[in-house]
């Protein structure tokens, strides 16, 4: 029954790309004029207040653009500088932390988590940095008391798994973990000394000039902040609003920003080129079978070019962020409604 069912669902996604690469091929006029044509239209399908999309190449900008609306009750139009919340697009910027901590000697990837941790399960003394960065650590999705509205710190998330055993021994399989990116920010706090998100805004953000990046809180005041919303039979609504900061998902960017992260990462200036290959190359597990999943990014290929990813979802908010290293190409689409599959977009 389950290859039946996963047949039916590949066949369905396969189907479903099709038509849309239909669709968008009946679009007239230039690229930038399909372009808009395309993403209006979907919009319009999918029901999406407010969208922004970025086409970047070779360090350059081909195409920036906002659509529709950022707030619907002010109607607010969305612009370049409206900032979202990215939910698991996130966790490429912890990983980013840990190689820079690499980098200065200051972490070894192979090393057990308990190295870098106090009082740690002993059924944890397997998992190693890697294990962590690459969701070959075994360790549960969520915690199970995790509570959206409850605000709490980091080191009650993480104890509140200590008595869950492993899902699988460290290595031997692949299963993706929110888990595994709140021991990772505790494993900054740890070497640094520092809060792990005010390290990863001096030492990424700030070196990137991304000034509109910052950890997500509904009581600070944020310029341009997106509304976030959910699509009902009866129209709009505002989207359920998480008070809990989650490592896994943590920041709020805007397009403008996650462009001016794509031209870092085209250049050496922060990460070393050896540091990128080891993010964008898929773990192996103890067998020798590959995963699908490097540092803090999917790993996958178009037509035999490496395709570098990583989706993102919180309620009210989906995002994608495509990377093509090897053409120095990417695509990264930003909404504030829960229901669209950007990605596929």
């Amino acid at each position: 029954m389950k290859k039946i069912l996963l047949f039916s669902g590949v066949t369905t996604l396969l189907a479903l790309g099709c038509f849309l690469t239909a669709q968008a091929q009946q679009i007239a006029g230039s690229a930038g004029e399909k372009t808009d044509e395309y993403i209006r239209l979907m919009m319009s399908k999918k029901h999406i207040p407010g969208l922004s999309v970025a086409v970047l190449k070779e360090g350059k900008i081909l195409k920036m653009q906002s659509y529709g609306f950022a707030n619907i009750e002010t109607r607010s139009p969305a612009t370049n500088q409206t900032v979202y919340k990215i939910g698991s697009l996130s966790k490429q910027f912890l990983a980013a932390g840990v190689m820079l901590l690499q980098q200065d000697g200051k972490i070894d990837l192979t090393s057990p988590t308990s190295r870098y941790q106090d009082r740690l399960p002993s059924t944890w003394q397997g998992i190693s940095v890697r294990n962590l960065l690459t969701h070959t650590s075994g360790l549960v999705r969520d915690a199970p008391d995790f509570d959206p509205l409850k605000v709490r710190p980091l080191s009650d998330d993480i104890k509140a798994i200590y008595p869950l055993p492993l899902d699988f021994t460290p290595g031997t399989q692949w299963d993706y973990s929110n888990m595994n990116y709140y021991v990772l920010a505790a494993i900054i706090e740890k070497i640094t000394g520092a809060n792990w998100a005010g390290w990863i805004s001096k030492h990424i953000f700030e070196r990137s000039g991304m000034s509109q990046t910052r950890t997500c809180n509904m009581t600070d005041l944020v310029p341009n902040r997106a509304g976030g919303y959910k699509s009902t039979s009866a129209g709009w609504e505002n989207a359920e609003i998480w008070l809990a900061l989650r490592q896994s998902g943590a920041f709020l960017t805007s397009i403008t920003d996650l462009a001016k992260w794509y031209r870092m990462l085209c250049t050496n200036d922060l990460l070393k080129a050896t540091s990128k290959k080891q993010m964008w190359t898929a773990m192996k597990l103890n067998d020798g079978k590959n995963t699908h999943y490097g540092f803090g990014w999917f790993i996958d290929s178009v037509n035999n070019h490496l395709r570098v990813h990583h989706d993102g979802g919180v309620p009210g908010f989906r995002s994608d962020f495509e990377l093509f290293p090897d053409d120095m190409l990417s695509v990264i689409v930003l909404t504030n409604v829960g229901s669209v599959n950007a990605e596929r977009m």
